[in-house]
């Protein structure tokens, strides 16, 4: 059970580690120069996925 509980709270403690991390990191977000989460009817050609590189 002791080991357990070790293994979790050092799991947890890296993930937030790497969080912490990534966060510092990376710069701030430009919601203006983003992506849109939702284009329907924009016109915008999806990319970046490899459904996005269907046949034209």
């Amino acid at each position: 059970m002791r080991t357990r509980r070790l293994t979790a709270g050092l799991t947890m403690l890296l993930l937030f580690g790497l969080l912490l991390f990534d966060q510092v990191q990376s710069g701030g977000l430009n919601r203006f120069d983003a992506p849109p989460l939702i284009a329907w009817g924009s016109g915008q050609a999806a990319g970046g996925a490899h459904c996005a590189a269907l046949p034209r």
